[in-house]
């Protein structure tokens, strides 16, 4: 099973999420792959990652984007998962604040206002430094132009890592790790 997270202001209907249900759909693995809108608060979209963790009846691999990478790493840090991070924000709190305030969701055109108490959730889930890095995957691009990958370059240090040259925030050459996301999850 591959849990799929989206960033901030991101949905199931983003192009990674699409292209990574795609996939999967086409080599018969589409029920193994869970993938909902994450709520603005991030103690809520934790609450409900952790539902399905607990629904699923093998380990899950989290796969997670952006925030989505965030909230990979608290999950896997608490339930000795394996993750795959895409241009993750290492540092949520301080890369969000930028965005306090009116927001609207790039997919579903969802108006919100995230908030000082958002940050002050991130800020709680903050995981320290990773405990086991065999178990994680970095993957980023280096032209990302929303976070500095070397914060997740540190961060990640001793994990398996993908820094690619150039690339965007959108991690421009997703499509070529399909095949391998799917391997790293087990389900190849």
């Amino acid at each position: 099973m591959i849990i799929y997270l989206h960033g901030f202001r991101s949905a199931p209907a983003s192009l990674k999420a699409q292209a990574l249900a795609r996939h999967m759909q086409a080599r018969g693995l589409g029920g193994k792959l869970w993938c909902e809108q994450l709520p603005v608060s991030p103690a809520a979209a934790v609450a409900l990652i952790e539902s399905a963790v607990a629904a699923s009846t093998t380990p899950p691999t989290l796969v997670g984007s952006s925030l989505g990478g965030f909230y990979a790493t608290v999950l896997a840090e608490r339930h000795r998962l394996r993750a795959a991070v895409v241009n993750p924000a290492v540092v949520a709190p301080l890369s969000l604040e930028p965005y306090l305030g009116p927001q609207t969701n790039l997919y579903t055109g969802e108006s919100f206002v995230f908030t000082h108490g958002h940050i002050d959730e991130l800020r709680a889930l903050q995981v320290a430094a990773i405990s086991q890095p065999e178990r994680y995957w970095l993957l980023a691009e280096t032209g990302d132009e929303v976070l500095d990958y070397r914060h997740a370059v540190d961060y990640y240090a001793g994990a398996r890592q993908t820094i690619l040259a150039g690339g965007d925030h959108g991690f421009s050459r997703w499509g070529d790790y399909l095949d391998d996301i799917v391997a790293f999850a087990g389900l190849a």
